[in-house]
Order: structure tokens, then sequence, then C-alpha cells
């Protein structure tokens, strides 16, 4: 084997063990510096990758992430026979919701020049999205609701769950970072689309509110 063989399997293998973590979800600086800075010097080599299938990279280098999405809709006739790699699901109204009100915390938070990391307890989200939700006389049933909601989006990558005793010692409340990558997903155009959805959705629930029970 030459030397130009061998440099050349050496890279792909480099490329490799780039873009199989991407293919399974974020790359975060913090979690892994060494694999981070690989991305960084070969960046423009997995741009072109993964390219050719149908989707793009993603990369913050102030914040410390990257990810892959699928390119956006293509006229032409090959790109759009490609399979799709990166699948969308849908979110439900009270996950968006949330993704949304979290959103707006941190550009609040951000907005404070304070600390870097936004980190809520289970208690201030619950209030964070309780006014939007139907009145019920059962708070454990709506806590166990917003629970399932909250467990979605850590599963999403958007909240990390963090041990008490890191963020709050002595603390037995549930804490959450909010991942910088949120940003990435709601930008302000969705807040603007969901602002409208939600001033629907409060008239319908305040209609509803004041019918009259039989």
């Amino acid at each position: 084997m030459t030397e130009s063989m061998l440099d050349n399997t050496t890279s792909n293998h480099a490329l490799s063990a780039l873009v199989v973590p991407l293919l399974k979800g974020v790359i975060y600086q913090e979690n892994d510096a060494g694999l981070w800075q690989a991305l960084l010097q070969l960046q423009a080599r997995v741009r072109d990758y993964v390219t050719v299938l149908g989707l793009e990279l993603v990369l913050d280098e102030a914040e410390g992430y990257a990810f892959l999405r699928a390119r956006a809709e293509s006229d032409d006739e090959v790109t759009s026979k490609l399979p799709r790699l990166i699948v969308r699901r849908p979110l439900s109204f009270p996950v968006s919701l949330l993704l949304a009100l979290l959103r707006k915390k941190q550009i609040e938070f951000d907005a404070s020049g304070g600390d870097t990391r936004l980190v809520l307890s289970r208690d201030e989200i619950v209030e964070l999205i309780r006014v939007f939700l139907p009145d019920s006389s059962n708070e454990a049933r709506l806590i166990d609701q917003i629970e399932t909601h909250l467990n979605k989006i850590v599963e999403l990558g958007f909240l990390r769950k963090l041990k008490p005793a890191t963020a709050n010692p002595g603390g037995q409340t549930t804490v959450f970072e909010v991942r910088r990558i949120l940003k990435a997903f709601v930008d302000a155009q969705w807040l603007t689309d969901l602002d409208g959805r939600l001033a629907a959705y409060q008239a319908q629930l305040a209609d509803k509110q004041g019918e009259p029970h039989e």
C-alpha cells in the first residue's frame, strides 16, 4: 500500500469518526473536546460529505455545538428523490409551547449579561406554562403531564437534567439546564408563528372556561 493510499485511508477514517456521531445526534464541545477539535479541522469535508446525503451541517463555534439537519426542499429531481436520513417529527402543541417559552426565557437571560448557563427548576418551568393550560383541580395530574412534556424535551436534547447537588446544593427539586442549541431550533419566525397560534388558543380556552357547566 502506497503512502498516498495510507493517507486517504486515515483521512476517511477520521471523517467517518465525525459523521457517525453527527448522524446519531448533537456533538457538544463540552462533552468531547477532542472530537470537537477534529470537527473544526475537517468541517469543510464533513459539509461536502453530508451534502451528498441531502443533509447540512449546522455548527456554532461560539456556543460549542454541531448537528445535522435536512436540507431545504430542492426543485432538483435527483435531490428530491433522496430518502430522508433525518426524520422530521411533528411536536405536540404543549411541547412546542414549552420550547417557545424556554427560548424566550433564554433570550431574557442572555440580555441580562449574566452566567452563560440558564438553569431552571421544574417548579419554575411549571409556572411558565401553567397560565397557558386549562384550569385543573387535579394538581398532581397537571404536574405529571408537564413532566411528560419535559422528558420529551430532554429526549430531544434541548434540556439537560442536572443532579440537584450540581445546581442546587441541598435542594431536592429537579433542575434543568436549557441547552444553547435551542436557539438554532427556535428562531424569530418560529416564535412569531407560535405567538399567533397561542393567541388563538388562549381565546378558545377563555371561551371554553366561560361556558356554563351542565
